[in-house]
């Protein structure tokens, strides 16, 4: 489905274990710092099941590492992998016609953050979400900051680009789902949504803008978290959380 792009560094004990879990045969090798402490014993352990090279490496080598032109964060270890790209429209409608369970999708409508991207994909994977949606243009993608921040999301959690989004928004209202957008000025409470349990994608705004004017267009229901007059907006991460766990708890509260 994925083509392996060109490898880059990923950091941080989390986003570099569960490659070792998830992807070893993309792991080119693995830096660890001179640390010797459970964690980094319990790292080289996978490595070595896995069948990959650990190398050592001091501080100063470590704080080289650049990802999307910013400091690697690292913790002391660090692997070259082989990052597959994410999947399109074809891969996304084989997932849903494969899948026998109720979908919950989360559809980011522009997100550009890596750290961002890589927060959403942590949240959404911890709500029990099928897979996340993003545009192929003006988005942030895979980058290794966002799959270093998702601490191993990214090597589990399905995530497609699209060449249209409005398009592929009809495409999952034709198949069932319902669209619901998070809006600030969305006249329902994310808690009087009629929508949770069902077959539903989530879409949230981009930083700063929101939704764009056709996603609302698609979507079937405008939600808001009702939040304490002092805050105007959260972090679309946050935001991302909340409605989603609120789902979540609806959910299984109506599967009692």
């Amino acid at each position: 489905m994925a083509r392996p792009q060109e490898p880059s560094w990923i950091g941080g004990f989390h986003a570099v274990e569960a490659a070792l879990r998830e992807r070893p045969e993309r792991i080119e090798r693995v830096a660890l710092s001179g640390r010797d402490d459970r964690r980094a014993r319990r790292l080289q352990a996978l490595a070595e099941r896995a069948g990959v090279t650990v190398e050592s490496r001091d501080e100063p080598w470590f704080d080289k590492l650049r990802s999307d032109g910013r400091p690697l964060k690292h913790q002391g270890v660090a692997a070259l992998v082989a990052l597959s790209q994410a999947g399109d429209e074809q891969d996304l409608a084989a997932l849903l016609d494969g899948s026998d369970q109720v979908p919950l999708l989360l559809v980011l409508d522009g997100v550009t953050d890596p750290h961002n991207l890589g927060a959403c994909l942590r949240a959404a994977e911890a709500a029990g979400v099928l897979a996340v949606i993003a545009p192929k243009d003006r988005a942030c993608g895979l980058t290794p900051a966002a799959r270093t921040t998702s601490a191993g999301s990214a090597e589990r959690l399905p995530f497609f680009q699209v060449t249209n989004l409005s398009r592929t928004l009809a495409d999952l209202k034709a198949r069932g789902l319902w669209i619901v957008g998070a809006a600030g000025e969305g006249p329902v409470s994310l808690y009087e949504s009629d929508f949770a349990c069902e077959p539903v994608a989530l879409v949230m705004g981009a930083e700063g803008g929101g939704l764009r004017r056709l996603t609302r267009e698609r979507c079937d229901q405008l939600i808001h978290i009702p939040m304490a007059p002092s805050v105007e907006s959260l972090n679309v991460s946050v935001a991302s959380a909340v409605c989603l766990f609120e789902f979540r708890r609806q959910r299984l509260a109506s599967a009692t």
